[in-house]
């Protein structure tokens, strides 16, 4: 039976062949008897029986003869719906045995500790100074007996990729084993995430990883000081980072893969280092200190205590240099309320003035300078925003740069594609964005950036009279 491939059915009725009459056969002289005509009911339902038959077979209710249509897998599978209570528990469940099966797959401590045995057992001379070594064939050898959870190890492609520039064709023992434990850690950590995502697609939502990270505080020794009550700002603080460099397009959601392969869980972690240093804290977003500064700042600005930052409030952010039309802007494409500003506003603003290098916080002030939303700026944006820098120069008794040489020396820096408009890519490209923004938003940062000259004599100068002493 012939295949159709067509938008519309065939007309049943078309499809059934009247049989033909029988005439008598003179030459015997016997007669054949013509059949009677179909009745109305049969013929209705003769016309049921075959749409019936082409309706499946185009709707493929009867299997194709062509076998490669078998090999296909399948590739979507269901969501349970909210009200499917059955289903959902089954897929949990299921779940949470799977990444209980993998999670066993893993090298535990003790294994860990015979893998390093074994290594040091094996390795091979002559030493290059303190560093012990070990040639592919002891390789092997430690491969054979560390047991089949190291198999996964024990390969050429890893052999050759940790292979440098040793003479005998060796491999530092110390780098392959760090390594293995940097594997572990990132199976671990995965699975550990998995946990907490609860569509199970492989990413976790805003309120997937503060649980994930709510629960991981009485872990990090470093946050042994913080109050209970603080717990939720904390969240919020270290949340807020990962969503904004790593949610651009602000889905909601992150990738499982892109929070392993960013290096803000490994900052985060950092905090089980009972001995981690003033400096390493001071530096890391996720210690208390950080935290509390941010808070604490936070708290500062907000003169009227209502829990909110108005624009008068958030002026004073800094050292007070921003100027009021950057501000107006922040106020107009940031979410608001009652035209006012939440902690978590607030933090999206401070990741982005405090990390002006990186492509997600240029993304977020060009959204602020692109006042025409053009996705580009024009002679006109950069004149719109630098006469408030010119206006302040003139309130602290400063004669007033030239807005064309200004113009002139940011297209020099940026050199973007067009020689008329300069576009996101073009100020991610030039790495000059920090510069380029400060220039346009704080008076602050233009004034550094117009004695850079002086301010780099000064240092010079500091540092000669250190090494004099």
């Amino acid at each position: 039976m012939p295949n159709f491939h067509l938008t519309c059915f065939p007309n049943p009725r078309s499809l059934v062949t009247p049989l033909p009459k029988r005439e008598s056969n003179t030459a015997g002289g016997n007669y054949t008897e013509i059949p009677a005509k179909k009745n109305e009911q049969e013929l209705k339902d003769e016309e049921m029986e075959l749409f019936t038959k082409y309706y499946m077979e185009w709707k493929g209710g009867k299997k194709s003869d062509n076998i490669s249509y078998a090999s296909i897998p399948r590739f979507y599978y269901r969501l349970p719906a909210e009200d499917e209570v059955l289903l959902q528990k089954l897929r949990e469940e299921s779940r949470a045995v799977f990444l209980q099966r993998k999670s066993r797959e893993l090298l535990d401590n003790e294994e860990l500790q015979n893998l390093w045995f074994l290594l040091d057992k094996h390795q091979t001379s002559p030493m290059i100074g303190e560093e012990a070594m070990i040639n592919y064939e002891n390789f092997l050898k430690v491969g054979e007996k560390a047991g089949p959870k190291c198999k996964q190890f024990f390969t050429a492609k890893i052999f050759a990729k940790l292979l440098h520039s040793d003479p005998y064709g060796r491999i530092s023992i110390m780098q392959f084993f760090n390594y293995v434990m940097r594997k572990v850690w990132l199976h671990q950590t995965r699975i550990g995430l998995s946990l907490y995502d609860v569509a199970g697609q492989g990413y976790l939502r805003e309120s997937d990883l503060e649980n994930y990270i709510l629960e991981l505080i009485p872990t990090l020794p470093q946050l042994d000081g913080l109050e209970k009550s603080f717990y939720s700002f904390y969240v919020c603080t270290a949340v807020r980072k990962f969503f904004f460099f790593l949610d651009p397009l602000r889905t909601g959601k992150i990738k499982i893969q892109d929070i392993l392969a960013c290096s803000f869980l490994d900052d985060l972690l950092e905090l089980r280092d009972e001995e981690l240093s003033k400096e390493s804290q001071e530096t890391n977003w996720f210690s208390a200190p950080s935290a509390l500064r941010v808070y604490g700042q936070y708290l500062n600005l907000d003169k009227d205590h209502n829990g909110m930052l108005s624009k008068e409030e958030l002026s004073r952010y800094g050292t007070g240099t921003l100027t009021n039309i950057f501000l107006d802007r922040v106020f107009q494409e940031c979410l608001t309320y009652d035209g006012e500003m939440d902690y978590k506003t607030y933090l999206d603003f401070v990741l982005a003035l405090e990390n002006r290098k990186e492509p997600a916080a240029l993304q977020y002030i060009f959204k602020l300078l692109d006042i025409e939303n053009k996705g580009h700026l024009n002679v006109f944006s950069l004149n719109y925003f630098f006469r408030a820098i010119q206006e302040q120069m003139k309130i602290h008794g400063q004669e007033p740069v030239s807005f064309q040489d200004v113009k002139d020396e940011i297209f020099d820096m940026v050199k973007p594609k067009d020689p008329y408009k300069i576009s996101l890519q073009d100020l991610i490209n030039s790495s000059q964005g920090d510069t380029v923004t400060s220039i346009l938003i704080d008076l602050n940062g233009f004034w550094t950036y117009e004695n850079r000259e002086v301010l780099v004599a000064s240092d010079n100068d500091n540092t000669a009279d250190g090494d004099d002493t």
